[in-house]
């Protein structure tokens, strides 16, 4: 506008190029173009690293504690039963020597045992009969022919007494016995003659013996009470199952199990047998270090009596990868290896290989060369594959920092099959150590004598994976073996 003003015009320039020689120009921007971006350096990566973070402790896995029940099978035989019923019960059982007692019935008894007492089971209940020989001694006053004639005349019998017990357990461990009568039978009839005249005394016998089955069933009982006594082998039994036992020597294993209650189911008669179980429930858990020192208790817990007495003895086996072993197996199968994306236009090398935990989830770091250098992170979560016997990872993933970065410089990586193919190669063995653990336990269960008449035996039916915790030190790989395991006491008669 100013040179207008002062009539001065501008000076245009003008070039002209020909036709080939302006595409020649064109060509030479797109090959410098393609040249520059060749000559692009490789993209370098340094996200964020997570952070390492644990919520369990190697002691704390160890000591883990898995409810369990502890079975203790109780069988009397009945013939052991009734051996000892004999001994107990011998010679003169009942007496009584006054005439005048009983409001005056001029009656006096004494019963003995006459052979051994016999007894069977039937529909739960134990029947037994009992052979008595019976001396009685009758006071009289007659008056025949108007002539008073008194004295006292004696005579001796025999009959079987008969009975019924159901057997149970009282929750203070004593055991109890519900018996009543069934009867009796003659064996000989009681007969008294004075001057040639029958006084009959069966109907006053058999009455006084009616007026006492309830005193006699009550006896038993109180036999039966007195001297069937298990407590004293529940406490042995429950010391017993507190003594630690020995799994490793190597890691100085022990295998701990803590009662807390007892269960017992009720008697049960059948196959010649009185028997029932005891459950003593309670914790199981592994520790490490010196033999733990066990005080052993003077008294035992209630009887919780039940029908449903539960099944299955558990404890944890241990399978531990340290973080440095797992870093040098996931080395030897990853650094040097090469990766390959859209079809050969990007390469990777992994050069570095480094894990820890953050939380539930194993943190690996990668060192990259290539299409990439610098460091990337995935995480996955560690389980245990029983089917494989392996350690491995599911769910494997870029950390957020990493894939934020990669987003903006290498979003072809987020979209291969690298995580994939880490995740279905990153595994360690443990089986062996499984199985050792697994043997070990086995080795205490099968059939031991551990004392004068006590018997410790069991069995492992099954392996069932628990889970995989991440500690400070290592990979904690927790597999539940569960079964049985029974303490047999003999000797309770």
């Amino acid at each position: 506008m100013f040179l207008d003003k002062i009539g001065v015009k501008p000076l245009v320039l003008r070039y002209t190029f020909s036709r080939p020689f302006s595409s020649l120009i064109y060509l030479s921007v797109f090959v410098l173009s393609v040249w520059v971006m060749g000559c692009k350096p490789p993209t370098t990566t340094q996200p964020k690293a997570p952070a390492e973070a644990y919520q369990h402790t190697n002691m704390e896995i160890q000591s883990e504690k898995h409810k369990s029940v502890v079975h203790v099978p109780i069988e009397l035989s009945i013939a052991e039963v009734t051996k000892h019923l004999n001994v107990q019960v011998q010679g003169l059982i009942y007496e009584d020597n006054s005439f005048s007692d009983d409001n005056q019935d001029n009656f006096k008894i004494k019963v003995w045992k006459r052979a051994p007492i016999v007894a069977e089971a039937r529909d739960s209940l134990l029947y037994y009969t009992v052979p008595l020989k019976i001396w009685a001694e009758k006071a009289y006053k007659i008056a025949p022919l108007g002539i008073e004639i008194s004295g006292s005349q004696s005579t001796e019998f025999q009959l079987n007494l008969k009975f019924m017990t159901r057997v149970g357990i009282d929750p203070d461990w004593k055991v109890s016995t519900n018996t009543v009568s069934a009867g009796f039978d003659w064996v000989t009839k009681p007969s008294i003659k004075v001057a040639g005249i029958d006084i009959p005394i069966t109907g006053l016998v058999s009455r006084k013996i009616s007026e006492n089955l309830g005193t006699i069933s009550k006896s038993i009982d109180d036999n039966v009470r007195k001297n069937f006594i298990i407590k004293p082998y529940v406490i042995q039994a429950w010391n017993l199952i507190r003594e630690p036992r020995l799994l490793s020597e190597e890691y100085r294993s022990w295998l701990i199990v803590t009662p807390t209650d007892i269960l017992a189911s009720p008697f049960e008669i059948k196959n010649g047998k009185i028997s029932a179980t005891i459950g003593i429930r309670g914790f199981t858990q592994t520790v490490i270090g010196a033999k733990p020192v066990m005080k052993p208790v003077v008294d035992v817990p209630n009887l919780i009596i039940t029908n449903d007495i539960p099944q299955g003895f558990q404890i944890g086996l241990i399978g531990v990868v340290p973080y440095e072993e797992a870093s040098r197996l996931a080395a030897a199968q990853f650094i040097g290896k090469t990766f390959d994306f859209k079809d050969g236009k990007y390469k990777i090398e992994v050069t570095e290989i480094d894990i820890y935990g953050q939380n539930d989830k194993l943190v690996i770091k990668a060192g990259l060369k290539g299409s990439i250098n610098g460091v990337i992170y995935l995480k996955g979560v560690p389980y245990y594959d029983a089917a494989t016997r392996l350690l491995s990872l599911k769910n494997v993933d870029y950390d957020l920092s990493t894939r934020n970065v990669l987003v903006q410089t290498a979003n072809w990586l987020l979209q291969g099959r690298f995580a994939k193919q880490i995740e279905q190669q990153f595994v360690f063995p443990i089986g062996i150590q499984i199985d050792e653990a697994q043997k070990a336990i086995r080795q205490q269960l099968t059939n031991r004598k551990v004392a004068k008449g006590v018997d410790l035996g069991g069995r492992l039916d099954t392996l069932v994976p628990d889970q995989v915790y991440l500690t400070p030190t290592s990979l904690v790989a927790l597999v539940v073996a569960k079964g049985r395991i029974e303490v047999k006491i003999d000797g309770l008669l």
